[in-house]
């Protein structure tokens, strides 16, 4: 048999790369279709004025600092005793600036909730009154040193978790995980979520807070590295590293001076709650980003963050700028009774993992997240093959026994997203596009590639005012 018989002789499938008009096309007509995310770079010069040893050396100094960050969670305190710039008044939420008139229904459940929690409002109609009327700020948790997923409200007295990173002395900050269901960060704020929030004000953080205190601290570092060889992406797949976390902090919750019936409650909390990690690991990676953050001409991404309305972009050599775009609908696994109709865009400030190497970076050590995300582990390995072509470094901590110990992928180039098309792979979970109802899914999303092409054109405009700057005698 010739050889172009047997190339005939198995289903054919195509590649397009180009209009959607082409895959509509051919999927019309049966024929299996893979759509590649490409286009040519629409400034060839400035590509290559990017490819230089400024910006080469600027990007090694950036992802050192990412690898080489040890982080160590030391402590719960109330926010307001150790974010820096909240106040009583402040709303932190996810993602990039936004003003309450685009804020979607889950990010204004969560901030209503919030409100109410702090007693500063008692129904819906009096937190909205209370916003319109200008006595409440909303900023991001990332200008704060914070991250908080999904609608990420963080306020006054919450508690928070205390993330120390040894190597360059700065601190990150996120809430507990509430667990699944109905919770604030899906925008729900009936009275049994913020009951929650209070016994975790009162009895949780406390009780959190002195475990650390007495363990001496939890090495995150080698916490999540274990747990990506025991199976975990520490994005939407926890399990391991909240075993991990527990099994540290139980002796100590156990010892407290709590009434019996208190300390059973915490652990049983704790152990019933696979994702208490989320949380803990979202603070790690924000701490080893922010001292990445700041290097004149990096253009790596120090963070990938969603309100439910934009998807926003901050790069290491373009200072606090964000770059965004529409936040895009995940595509996933529904619970039963849901359906993509249901959805909000996607949300939340969870994609720091991604941007640190891990989550859907790191999907290739976790095949059994996709049974909540949807996809095959073979997707799973090949999401993270993918994820090398656009990044600079490997890291040394977190190794993937699927492939035969590799370092995940870490430090998204926005040079190589923008050469090669290829757009970073996120998990995530999926909000009810309704305040109040909770989570509905889980699932796969990308951000829209406009974030990286207009980063990507102020880093050419960078480069350009740089070079054509008088230089200093």
């Amino acid at each position: 048999m010739s050889s172009e018989a047997e190339l005939l002789r198995d289903p054919l499938g195509a590649v397009v790369v180009g209009p959607e008009l082409f895959a509509s096309a051919l999927g019309a007509q049966g024929v299996p279709v893979r759509r590649v995310d490409w286009q040519p770079p629409s400034v060839a010069g400035g590509l290559s004025s990017l490819w230089c040893d400024a910006v080469d050396a600027a990007n090694r100094v950036t992802l050192d600092r990412i690898l080489g960050a040890h982080q160590v969670l030391i402590d719960v305190r109330p926010a307001i005793d150790v974010v820096p710039g909240l106040t009583r008044e402040t709303v932190l939420h996810a993602g990039p600036p936004i003003a309450w008139e685009r804020m979607s229904g889950p990010m204004r459940g969560g901030i209503v909730g919030a409100l109410i929690y702090e007693g500063l409002a008692a129904t819906w109609q009096d937190a909205e009154r209370l916003v319109t009327s200008g006595a409440i700020r909303f900023d991001p948790c990332h200008h704060h040193a914070t991250v908080g997923p999904m609608a990420g409200a963080t306020t006054a007295s919450m508690p928070v978790l205390v993330v120390e990173n040894r190597t360059a002395g700065n601190r990150a900050y996120s809430t507990i995980n509430e667990g699944l269901g109905k919770v604030l960060r899906y925008g729900a704020y009936a009275p049994d979520v913020i009951d929650r929030l209070r016994w975790f004000r009162d009895i949780v953080g406390p009780a959190f807070g002195e475990a650390v205190r007495r363990a001496g601290g939890v090495d995150l570092r080698a916490l999540i590295g274990q747990a990506v060889q025991m199976g975990d992406e520490c994005h939407n797949r926890n399990r391991a590293a909240s075993a991990l976390l527990i099994k540290a902090l139980a002796p100590e919750i156990a010892a407290l001076d709590l009434a019996a019936s208190e300390r059973r409650r915490v652990l049983a909390f704790a152990a019933s709650n696979e994702h208490l990690f989320l949380n803990v690991g979202m603070a790690a990676c924000k701490a080893a980003l922010d001292a990445a953050h700041g290097v004149p001409d990096s253009t790596i991404v120090t963070a990938m963050a969603r309100n439910g309305t934009d998807f926003g972009i901050r790069v290491g050599g373009l200072g606090d700028r964000w770059f965004t775009g529409p936040a895009q609908m995940p595509e996933g696994l529904y619970f039963p009774g849901f359906s993509a109709g249901d959805a909000n865009p996607d949300i939340g400030d969870s994609a720091i993992t991604e941007t640190a190497g891990l989550g859907g970076f790191a999907m290739g050590g976790a095949p059994a997240v996709v049974q909540f995300v949807g996809g095959t582990p073979a997707d799973a390995l090949e999401y993270t093959r993918r994820m090398y072509e656009i990044t600079l470094g490997e890291s040394a901590a977190y190794r993937l026994p699927a492939l035969d110990f590799r370092g995940t992928p870490t430090g998204i180039d926005v040079r190589l997203v923008v050469q090669t098309g290829i757009l970073p792979q996120i998990d995530t979970g999926m909000a009810h596009r309704e305040p109040g109802v909770g989570q509905v899914g889980a699932g796969l999303v990308k951000p829209p590639r406009v974030c990286f092409d207009r980063a990507f054109e102020a880093l050419v405009q960078a480069r350009a005012s740089a070079g054509s700057a008088p230089r200093r005698a």
